[in-house]
Parts: structure tokens; C-alpha cells; sequence
């Protein structure tokens, strides 16, 4: 009898497991499943502490849930990638393993990680699938068989290659009959820093997940459009968490959401929600051609040249959400208190760090990865180099966000600033906003701060940088 393995990486589901339902296609193979913890290697990627409790609670509930179908989940922890080749050339050899099956990452470290891992096992069949991506990286190129460098055109065709070949979505696997594994299994700890986070915003539950992706796109996908910028209501998916590490696949995502919105394939009421996904892509497209976009350098070589200023006292203002500009402060905040942030509020406080306090993105870039839920380098790096004009599409670079002007537009009333500045919860109306220049003439004295710089005058030094740079 032949032994299958399943390397689960940010893949931690059962259903639409491309490598999962391959290793459990013949019924007579034992399947085996292996998870390997590195806190080293997560450390230096700057995982969030909130990120490792979520993995650790999907951790247990797959274990369970795989248990049930007659398969072990084995865990080792080793420090980092490098020594989990090791790991899996010991398991295979423990266990007598035939075949290996594991769904690909595109980042650097872990192509490394993999191609060194195949070459350790000449007598394995190694067997890799591409998972968190619709469209596989090489699938969607120019004419001349480049990578596109701007969104639309990779969109377009993005699109009209989706349509030549809709990907499936795989079952789960049923039980494996004669296989019997005890479901009182040993918890799962990983050596890392966690942090508590809220299950109800952020599913831990497979099946859980599932019904929030199949509740939004019967409801939220339709109204995502004329929602999705207002961060006091409840107008995204907040299913992101997921996706990052696998705990729903962008497969199942994409045929839920034209299972309950079929007009989005062809631009009707969806399509901006699919234009989301298809952001996603892009990234992990580009990630995949481009290497250094995972090194933190910049697509566009003369930003590097930029010449950025270095306040200690600025970076911690705008990480503790004290730079006076009240969405500033309420959206940084929020991501501190949760792990997440509104993507609207990504965009303005990407801008002000970059932009307001002439400040490296690379900077904000690490930040975010260790605070969020829903880290996931692609998406994030994009986000960032996008902001600071950076990036491959990126906006110009004397586009430069007002923060005061996107406050009054995205959260006219305060809604959102008065409930993560309680401080400011007196201040009446459209002033809160500027409740400086309220107070000022109130005659009162705040407990928040004044500007820390003046928006204006920023604007034009940071142009001033820019443009030294371009020309130098």
C-alpha cells in the first residue's frame, strides 16, 4: 500500500484542496497530512502575533476535521525553511512515502525552500499545484510574453483567458474507509507570539467561512460597489484572513460569487468585488516575474533614490494613531485594536506616511505585516509601492491623498473617527475633521494633538523629493 503526504502550508482547509484531493484520489493509498511551524522564518517575514493565533486555531480545527476523514496531521516546529527540507525528507522516510503533493508559493524563500525540498527526494514523486490563485502566474502575459505592468490591460486579459478555461472547484475528500485516526488529538502549539482576535469578524470554523463568503455574495457583492469606501458600515467581505492563509481558496470564491452574481464576469453588479480578486492576482503574478518586489525593492529603480526622512517621532506617532489627522489616527487605531483595516483607510494612511511625513514605505510595508490578520506579502507590498508611487501601476507620484478632504468624503459625519477617538466624541459634526481649528475657537483645550504637519506644505516638499530623485 502506498503512502501519500500532504505538505499544508497557508492552504488550511479541506475543501477545494487541489493537492489534498490528488493524494486522496486512489482509495487504497494511506494519506498522511504534515504541517511544519517555523517561528524563525516567520519572525523575520514579521508575521502578526494575531495572524499565528488564527493559523493556531484553524491548526486545530483542521486537524480535527481531517482526523475525521481517516487522516493524521502530523506538526513539527524547526526554526526556519531551511530546516524544514530536512523535516520532510524524514517524514517521508518515516512513514514510507511514495508521493509528496503541496500547492506552490510564489514568494522567494519558498521557491527556494520547494525546489530544494524535490531535489532531496529523488525516489518521492513530488506532485505541486498552483491553489492561491484563480489564473496561474505565466497563464496571463502580453503579446510579446511579458508580465503586464498595468492593472487594466492585465484585467482585460485576465478576464477573456478566465473565460477560455473556468478552473474547478474540487470536493472535500470523503472518509477514508480503514483508516481510523483518534479525533482526541494533542492541541497544536506554535512557538510564536499570539494575540487574541475577534472569530466572529474573522471565521476560524472551514464551514464557517464558507457561509460568510456565500451570505456576502448573495448580499454584500451586490451593494459592494456603493459601500465599499465608508468604513463605519459593514460594506467588504472581511474574508481576506481567510484567503491569506487558505482557509477558503480564490476558486471558491470566484464560483460562489457568480453562483448568486452571474452578470460580474461581463461587468454587471459584482464585477467590482471580482475586480478585487483579480487585484490579488495581478500582485501574485507580478511577485512571481518580478523577485525583487519580494525584497522590498521598488519596481520603479529611481524611487529608491529618494531621499526620505528618518523621525523616529513621526513613524510613532502615525503607528499609535496620534498625528492629529483624525482618520489617520482612527484607521491606525483600529488595524492596532483588531489586526485589520478598512482598504479605503490602507490607501489614506499609506499616503500619509509616504507623502505627509516623507517617510519609507518599506517602513509602514513592515509595520502592517505585524499587525495584520490577514498579512500576505503580495497584496500588501502591492498596496504599499501602489501608495508611494513606487510600484508598477502605481499612481503618479504627484498624486498625493488629502487626508482631511478623504475624511469629510469617506466619513462625513465622524461615525467612524468618534468611535476610535473617543476623545473627540464631543466635537460637533463635520468639525470633527479639523476639530483643532474647532477648538481653537471654542476656547478648548483637547486631549488629542495638533497636526504634526501641515498637509500643504507637505505636499510640496514631498514633490520637491520626488522630483530630485526622478531627475537625479
Amino acid at each position: 500500500m502506498s503512502t501519500h503526504l500532504v505538505w499544508f502550508r497557508r492552504d488550511l482547509r479541506l475543501h477545494d484542496h487541489l493537492a489534498l484531493a490528488a493524494a486522496c484520489r486512489h482509495r487504497s493509498a494511506r494519506v498522511v497530512a504534515l504541517f511544519i511551524s517555523t517561528p524563525g522564518q516567520w519572525a523575520n517575514h514579521e508575521m502578526s502575533p494575531r495572524q499565528a493565533a488564527f493559523i493556531q486555531a484553524q491548526l486545530t480545527a483542521l486537524q480535527k476535521a481531517l482526523a475525521e476523514k481517516g487522516i493524521p496531521l502530523l506538526f513539527e516546529e524547526v526554526d526556519d525553511f531551511a530546516a524544514s527540507i530536512d523535516v520532510v525528507k524524514s517524514v517521508c522516510e518515516q512513514q514510507d512515502v511514495s508521493h509528496l503533493f503541496y500547492h506552490y508559493q510564489y514568494e522567494v524563500n519558498e521557491r527556494e525552500r520547494d525546489a530544494a525540498v524535490e531535489r532531496a527526494l529523488p525516489d518521492v514523486v513530488c506532485e505541486g499545484f498552483d491553489d492561491s490563485v484563480i489564473l496561474p502566474p505565466g497563464s496571463v502575459m502580453t503579446e510579446n510574453h511579458e508580465m503586464y505592468k498595468v492593472f487594466t490591460p492585465f484585467k482585460n486579459a485576465w478576464l477573456k483567458r478566465l473565460k477560455e478555461g473556468m478552473p474547478v472547484c474540487v470536493p472535500a475528500p470523503e472518509r477514508r474507509e480503514g483508516h481510523e485516526v483518534s479525533t482526541s488529538l494533542p492541541p497544536i502549539n506554535l512557538n510564536y507570539p499570539q494575540q487574541d482576535f475577534d472569530q466572529t469578524l474573522f471565521p476560524v470554523d472551514e464551514k464557517a467561512a464558507i457561509a460568510r463568503l456565500r451570505q456576502f455574495c448573495q448580499q454584500g457583492a451586490g451593494e459592494y460597489e456603493a459601500r465599499r469606501d465608508f468604513p463605519a458600515i459593514e460594506g467588504t467581505s472581511r474574508l481576506s484572513a481567510s484567503l491569506a492563509t487558505g482557509g477558503l481558496s480564490p476558486r471558491q470564491c470566484l464560483h460562489r460569487l457568480l453562483a448568486e452574481q452571474p452578470q460580474a464576469l461581463d461587468g454587471g453588479t459584482g464585477s467590482v468585488w471580482l475586480n478585487e480578486l483579480i487585484w490579488r492576482e495581478f500582485y501574485r503574478h507580478l511577485m512571481t516575474y518580478h523577485p525583487k518586489l519580494c525584497k522590498h525593492r521598488p519596481f520603479i529603480l529611481w524611487t529608491d533614490r529618494v531621499r526620505w526622512r528618518d523621525s523616529a517621532a513621526h513613524f510613532q506617532a502615525w503607528q499609535e494613531g496620534k498625528t492629529g489627522y483624525p482618520i489617520v489616527d482612527a484607521a491606525m487605531r483600529q488595524l492596532n485594536a483588531t489586526g485589520w483595516m478598512h482598504n479605503r483607510l490602507r490607501m489614506i494612511t499609506a499616503s500619509f506616511l509616504v507623502k505627509d511625513l516623507l517617510i519609507d514605505w518599506r517602513k509602514g510595508e513592515r509595520y502592517f505585516m505585524t499587525q495584520l490578520i490577514d498579512g500576505d506579502l503580495a497584496a500588501n507590498n502591492g498596496g504599499w509601492q501602489w501608495a508611494a508611487s513606487t510600484g508598477t501601476d502605481a499612481a503618479p507620484y504627484f498624486r498625493i491623498f488629502n487626508p482631511t478632504t478623504q475624511s469629510e468624503k469617506f466619513d462625513c459625519d465622524g461615525e467612524f473617527i468618534r468611535q476610535w477617538i473617543p476623545e473627540l466624541s464631543d466635537v460637533p459634526g463635520k468639525a470633527i475633521h479639523e476639530p483643532w481649528k474647532w477648538a481653537t475657537k471654542a476656547g478648548i483645550t483637547l486631549d488629542y494633538p495638533q497636526p504634526i504637519v501641515d498637509h500643504k506644505q507637505a505636499r510640496v516638499e514631498t514633490l520637491a523629493a520626488y522630483e530630485a530623485a526622478r531627475k537625479s
